[in-house]
């Protein structure tokens, strides 16, 4: 029967189900969509690419196209929810 390690960050503590067996906690799980869709940087920020810029191209000018190349940092506003979304 395992019991809670000295060192938390060896494994999960053990959890005892409803049949009286012991089970480890499940893992954390990043959201699969916001992972794909972000990029974490060295400092730890996060960068996103601007809205607008995959279809209807030819009614948009050019020079709103050009701006919306690249990726831009994402507002402090909205850190906390996606960091949260990623397991950060």
């Amino acid at each position: 029967m395992p019991t809670a390690l000295a060192n938390s960050n060896e494994l999960p503590r053990p959890v005892r189900a409803e049949s009286g067996e012991y089970r480890h906690m499940p893992k954390m799980k990043r959201h699969s969509g916001m992972a794909k869709r972000i990029k974490i940087t060295g400092g730890g920020k996060l960068l996103r690419e601007p809205a607008g810029k995959r279809h209807l191209l030819e009614g948009k000018a050019s020079k709103v196209t050009r701006r919306m190349t690249g990726n831009v940092e994402l507002d402090k506003v909205e850190t906390k929810r996606i960091k949260r979304l990623l397991g950060l």
